[in-house]
């Protein structure tokens, strides 16, 4: 192990082999960290965190304060990091309240610099958050998912699987797996196709998959009519499986789904003056 030797570390933290610790980190109470963690100058690890193997927490980051939720009252809650994950310089990831006990970070996904993480919240596998993306309490994100810049996200709110979030976006309402959302009010723009095909999907995948959300938000004005119609001939389909099991949960939560493409009318040559 390489421990600079102005770290402050707690006697009841656990590591791991070939773990690094550099100069003026603070590593609090009952901490886990796995093999090969590497904990950067100034980063502070507060009580109750679990790191994954292979993990690096950069300069600045704070993982696993308490929740900035009034309603917390010191009961005990973790922050659980998995394996292989970038918590890039000045990230905050708040740890849970009695609501679930937990706040997530899965495998392999990437935080990068002033990303804040409120409590509960469950980020997937190889996520992506970028620059200054900020999540309220309870958010969810599923695995593959990507969020540009400077994207917020209302408290409760789900994202999908494989979706990407463009920019600067306002996230109110969910967003179910496979698609790219992006305008104000926040508003389904299409497949995510190039992050579909960096993942792997092929062509056919994603033919399929465009036609089940071309159904959903392009011919359709009503979703639950078009998932109704789409059982009969997507119903052993895994994809539609999956947009179905997401669309029909968020009907039943308080934020409701992202809505289709905005219809325009189409100007008539007898209306113009």
């Amino acid at each position: 192990m390489d421990i600079h030797r102005t770290a402050v570390i707690h006697p009841s933290v656990q590591m791991g082999r070939n773990v690094t610790i550099g100069p003026y980190a603070v590593i609090d109470e009952d901490v886990v960290l796995g093999d090969d963690v590497q904990i950067d100058a100034h980063a502070v690890v507060k009580p109750h965190v679990r790191v994954g193997r292979g993990t690096r927490i950069f300069s600045g980051a704070v993982v696993g304060e308490i929740p900035q939720d009034l309603k917390f009252e010191g009961e005990y809650s973790e922050t659980i990091i998995g394996e292989k994950v970038r918590i890039r310089e000045f990230v905050t990831i708040n740890r849970g309240t009695k609501a679930s006990g937990r706040t997530v970070i899965g495998d392999g996904s990437l935080l990068m610099a002033y990303v804040h993480v409120a409590h509960d919240c469950v980020v997937g596998k190889h996520c992506i958050l970028s620059n200054c993306v900020n999540l309220a309490g309870h958010v969810v994100v599923g695995d593959y998912a990507t969020l540009a810049g400077m994207v917020a996200v209302h408290q409760f709110v789900h994202i999908g699987a494989y979706a990407f979030v463009a920019g600067g976006s306002l996230v109110r309402t969910d967003v179910p797996p496979y698609v790219r959302v992006g305008r104000e009010p926040l508003r389904f723009e299409s497949v995510n196709r190039i992050g579909l095909e960096r993942r792997g999907f092929s062509p056919e995948e994603i033919r399929i998959i465009e036609e089940i959300y071309k159904h959903l938000f392009q011919t359709r004005s009503n979703v639950g009519i078009a998932l109704e119609e789409l059982k009969a001939s997507q119903n052993g389909n895994v994809f539609f499986q999956k947009i179905h099991s997401f669309i029909e949960a968020s009907r039943k939560r308080e934020r409701g789904l992202v809505k289709g493409i905005e219809r325009r009318a189409v100007s008539s040559p007898h209306n113009r003056s």
